[in-house]
């Protein structure tokens, strides 16, 4: 049965308002810039006050006055103004009837230009590099059509991991092309040929081998080489290096050359390529520490204090429907849209007010708490932190203090950090101190960094180290650290 009920919930929306800050305060300064154009590209009461007004609109403005007058012309009577229509007072100033210009530029933030967008060189992609190489063979329509296919079929880092069996599928059903196997074979043999050095290959050992094969094959060192990743590839990547040397029979001090020349070929030779086709991509700070004669100063990069404003065609266009005793149906549509477009900007200014002042409170609090680290650099003076101890001294929510540090550079005199790298849990001591797990990492780090690379250390041997150092830490703790520092076990660190 059908029936009808009235019930009561309690519901948290959030306002446009708070949704438009959270999404800027997500934002990194290096998008910021894109954001405002963006912003100032679909509201023509938003100004950029570099740019001065904005002639972008100048064409609207002019519509609407003219629409204005032929409605007059039309029609004498005009509807007099209710007590539903807008109040432009609300949206001019008392003083000449002007709307305030908006800045949102403070005093905290940096003006140099040091930051300023690099262009990004114009490179030719990775793919486009290997169908160049193609174009210059002598092949039919046919095998080029399918070597291109194995081109495209190529991963970014220089693999080809899909199986030929679903590359003959893929020409069939796509191109309607009919080949096979076997000519895919002979057609991947032309085409790791190619620079650079191992590409195409389907696996690490044949990729190795590749390169192995391009350079002076009647070398016995290159011999050597090529024995030992055709025919003991496993003991080679566990590092059993005794059982290599007894199976080859040869000397320590040769199979070390052979190690040698393998580890220095390239496991990824499609990797160094796209870096470079990804140069512009760039980190660009959120904010600068820089020492002052011993104190630690804090500002905002240039780019997160834009400075806007209301453009001043709607200030004229305001005056001009003030002026009118009565109002008809047009023009007040005409005022609704620019009420609607002057709500707009202002709420973005102020979000973006909002944005600076929120990435200040939070950047002074963690500046509060690593004052030591960031004034000396050294990761052991880093103290334990987590996104609720800032969350409590700025009385923002911790969502807000996560979207704050998410994706938020800073520049020091160590380098750029990001801002997530502040966090860490803490350990505790035997003396009861709390301290950052990134003191332990570092001390981790230095301890492998040092030790004996033919005796590596183990994780328990790691452990009891770092214990007669005062840090109470479980040998599993330690593995874990490790791999989060991606620092192999002892026996694969282990060098001849």
């Amino acid at each position: 049965m059908i029936s009808q009920t009235q019930s009561q919930k309690q519901l948290l929306r959030l306002a446009p308002q708070q949704i438009q800050l959270m999404k800027l305060l997500q934002v990194p300064t290096a998008q910021l810039e894109q954001r405002i154009k963006e912003e100032l590209e679909i509201n023509p009461a938003l100004e950029d006050t570099v740019t001065g007004e904005d002639e972008k609109f100048e064409s609207q403005i002019e519509q609407e006055l003219k629409a204005d007058e032929q409605e007059k012309e039309q029609s004498e009577e005009t509807p007099e103004t209710t007590a539903e229509d807008i109040e432009l007072e609300n949206y001019l100033s008392d003083d000449d009837m002007d709307v305030p210009d908006y800045r949102t530029q403070g005093d905290d933030y940096n003006d140099d230009d040091d930051h300023k967008t690099i262009p990004a060189p114009i490179v030719r992609s990775f793919h486009e590099y290997l169908e160049q190489q193609l174009g210059l063979l002598e092949l039919t329509d046919h095998q080029f059509s399918v070597a291109d296919q194995i081109i495209g079929s190529i991963d970014d880092d220089g693999y080809l991991r899909r199986p030929l069996e679903s590359i003959v599928d893929d020409l069939t059903f796509s191109q309607n092309i009919s080949t096979n196997v076997a000519e895919l074979e002979e057609l991947l043999t032309v085409v790791q040929q190619f620079d650079p050095p191992g590409i195409g290959a389907r696996n690490l050992q044949e990729c190795l081998l590749i390169q192995l094969n391009r350079k002076d094959t009647h070398t016995p060192l290159i011999r050597l080489s090529i024995d030992i990743i055709t025919n003991y590839f496993d003991e080679f990547t566990k590092k059993h290096y005794d059982k290599m040397a007894r199976s080859i029979d040869i000397s320590d001090e040769v199979l070390k050359l052979a190690i040698h020349e393998i580890v220095h070929l390239n496991p990824k030779p499609g990797s160094g390529y796209n870096e470079n086709s990804k140069l512009d991509y760039y980190i660009i700070p959120d904010f600068i520490v820089h020492n002052n004669e011993g104190e630690l100063l804090l500002t905002l990069n240039s780019r997160n204090a834009p400075e806007l404003r209301i453009s001043s065609s709607f200030k004229d266009m305001l005056r001009d429907y003030n002026k009118g005793e009565k109002k008809d149906k047009q023009q007040r549509e005409a005022i609704q849209f620019i009420k609607q477009k002057l709500d707009a900007a202002k709420w973005f200014i102020d979000a973006i007010k909002q944005r600076q002042h929120t990435l200040m409170q939070v950047m002074r609090t963690i500046l509060e708490l690593q004052y030591q680290y960031l004034f000396t650099g050294d990761e052991t003076t880093m103290r334990p932190m987590i996104l609720k101890d800032i969350a409590d001294r700025t009385g923002l929510d911790i969502s807000t203090v996560s979207r704050v540090a998410n994706s938020k550079f800073v520049q020091t005199e160590f380098g750029t950090l990001s801002l997530k790298s502040f966090f860490s849990e803490s350990l505790s001591t035997e003396s009861g101190e709390e301290v950052s797990t990134k003191e332990v990492k570092k001390i981790l780090s230095d301890l492998i960094e040092a030790e004996n690379k033919k005796k590596p250390l183990s994780d328990l041997f790691l452990m009891k180290e770092l214990t007669n150092k005062g840090y109470n830490i479980a040998r599993r703790t330690v593995a874990k650290y490790r791999e989060q520092l991606n620092i192999p076990v002892a026996r694969l660190r282990k060098e001849i």
